[in-house]
């Protein structure tokens, strides 16, 4: 039974470090920031996309029981999707999304809220089974692995939408699926190498994902510069 005290606890692990990555990307992107109101709309749809998200890959579970590969491409897939379309109905298809910083700022905005939500559950789970507030640390750490695992893999999207941003309609689609692709498989990937349970697997692993997440910073400053005549 959920109580004030476990809700605190889990808001403070859960939302506080998402909020914390969030302010940094939106440093990033301080000389033309996107409206404070889609912002939160796409954090909030992020979130949001955890609860349709948890029953889904549930299902996965018991049509792939027993860890089967084919589970952790699908959950990969739903996550990935309603990440996305998170982005798409909290930002990508007003008329805000003006330049090509536009599209990553908000993958990656969606992408924290995910996080956030499917760490406060996380965190509330591990207050009521174990009772302590090392549940927080625990969560936290988690965090940092979850955080910029979607962050990377809803930036590689963000990165390909904004790469095309001036490009045909045609092209810019082409772009996004085979982004869509590459974030799926390296989400399926880690997630496997995690799965093994070894050290080296880990290192690996999350080794890989910090290269990404610098890839991604680099790509930021590039789209910062992108011309319409490109």
């Amino acid at each position: 039974m959920y109580d004030w005290q476990t809700i605190f606890y889990a808001l403070l692990g859960g939302i506080l470090p998402a909020v914390i990555w969030l302010t940094f990307w939106l440093f990033e992107d301080r000389k033309k920031p996107e409206p404070k109101r889609l912002i939160l709309r796409t954090f909030i749809l992020g979130m949001l996309a955890v609860i349709i998200v948890l029953p889904l890959q549930s299902s996965v579970d018991h049509i792939f029981p027993n860890m089967a590969w084919q589970a952790f491409v699908l959950w990969a897939l739903l996550e990935e999707g309603f990440k996305l379309a998170a982005a798409y109905f909290g930002g990508l298809r007003t008329p805000e999304d003006n330049e090509p910083i536009d599209p990553l700022v908000y993958m990656i905005t969606a992408a924290l809220g995910f996080v956030a939500l499917e760490n406060t559950l996380f965190i509330a789970t591990s207050l009521l089974e174990e009772g302590s507030v090392m549940a927080v640390i625990t969560g936290n750490m988690r965090f940092v692995g979850a955080s910029l695992l979607h962050t990377f893999t809803s930036g590689i999207i963000g990165v390909a939408i904004g790469f095309s941003f001036y490009k045909r309609a045609l092209v810019r689609n082409v772009y996004a699926l085979v982004a869509f692709i590459l974030a799926v498989s390296f989400h399926v990937v880690f997630n496997l190498t995690l799965f093994r349970n070894t050290e080296t697997g880990a290192t690996l692993a999350f080794g890989a994902v910090w290269v990404g997440i610098a890839l991604i910073i680099l790509m930021f400053e590039r789209l910062k510069v992108i011309a319409p005549t490109e």
